[in-house]
């Protein structure tokens, strides 16, 4: 990544902490080589992901600019790079590098998806293209590619008030499930997740009175990890894909899973996107065709970027529903 004399506004993390670490800082504009694009940034979409980078959890160089997706223009392009043209409204992967929490980014030009030029459904604007990178393109890919869905399977997806719970569900039958059911750690996000394509919603403690089911998706981790497991049907796949909860790991004896024909897989976006960059951006423009039809509803509230503090703590709460999207300069 070179970098020109311009300046530009970023929350960065200059250390490992809570919440209250991450600072408003200038910082220099960035230039795209070759193969990537330079994105004017309108939104950048808030992650539990950018909360493990400010916690230490992942090993990221200090001072570091967060920020996993992101919706805005393009500003400029790289050598090499096709299909794309400054000024064209995008939204775009920054999960691989980071970096979205400022006023320009880059990424790859594999990992955007052009806003224009999407037929005739409603459409999407730059604020809610924001919240669909990261989530959207990894239900499509998780369900699609690592669980491998089959038409009229059952699915069960644990935190499906969450971001990615809320589009795990849509997708679910988009691709064709058929019974989905999803669970919520209180009463009050119930009705909220309704909202967001399951069949039904339930208790997390009641999952066990919900059937077996041939695909079950846990963020969650922890007893729901090892109830989940238990929940599959013969030839069933357990894809888990994060560790809310904080819990210690579990482990899952592989005699067992050879025994009853069960399945474990883990899916991580970033590690994904950097090994398979083309087919990660065609699930993001696949979800992003999807929402601009009116058939993936995203639940979006916006906060500006100089209350990214606010923002993480209320992810870090677990009390959010939906997505929370940081306003970066929209236009």
């Amino acid at each position: 990544m070179n970098s020109s004399s311009a300046q530009m506004k970023a929350v960065t993390i200059p250390e490992f902490g809570e919440a209250d670490v991450l600072r408003v800082a200038t910082v220099p504009v960035p230039e795209p080589g070759p193969g990537q694009v330079a994105i004017d940034v309108a939104y950048a979409g808030a992650n539990f992901a950018e909360i493990l980078y400010r916690r230490g959890v992942v090993d990221v160089p200090l001072p570091f600019v967060p920020g996993i997706e992101v919706a805005g223009r393009i500003r400029a392009v790289g050598e090499g790079v096709e299909g794309l043209r400054v000024g064209q409204p995008v939204a775009a992967l920054t999960i691989v590098d980071s970096g979205g929490y400022a006023e320009v980014v880059l990424t790859s030009a594999s990992l955007v998806a052009p806003l224009d030029g999407l037929g005739s459904g409603p459409g999407v604007g730059l604020g809610v293209a924001a919240a669909l990178p990261s989530n959207s393109t990894a239900a499509f890919l998780v369900l699609d590619r690592v669980a491998r869905i089959e038409p009229g399977e059952s699915v069960l997806v644990h935190a499906a008030g969450g971001g990615v719970g809320s589009q795990l569900g849509q997708a679910a039958h988009l691709l064709g499930a058929g019974r989905v059911v999803g669970t919520v750690g209180s009463e009050a996000k119930i009705d909220i997740a309704k909202g967001f394509g399951y069949d039904e919603v339930i208790l997390r403690e009641q999952a066990a009175e919900a059937g077996e089911f041939d695909v079950v998706v846990d963020m969650v981790g922890g007893p729901t990890r090892r109830a989940s497991l238990d929940l599959l049907s013969p030839m069933g796949r357990l894809v888990v894909m994060g560790n809310a909860s904080g819990a210690e790991d579990v482990g899952i004896p592989a005699n067992e899973l050879w025994f009853t024909n069960k399945t474990v897989s883990g899916f991580n976006l970033a590690a994904f996107s950097a090994a398979f960059p083309e087919e990660t951006g065609k699930a993001l423009r696949r979800a992003v065709a999807a929402a601009a039809a009116g058939e993936l509803r995203v639940q979006v509230e916006t906060l500006p970027l100089d209350q990214a503090v606010e923002a993480h703590r209320r992810i870090e709460s677990g009390t959010t529903t939906g997505k929370l999207v940081l306003e970066v300069a929209a236009s």
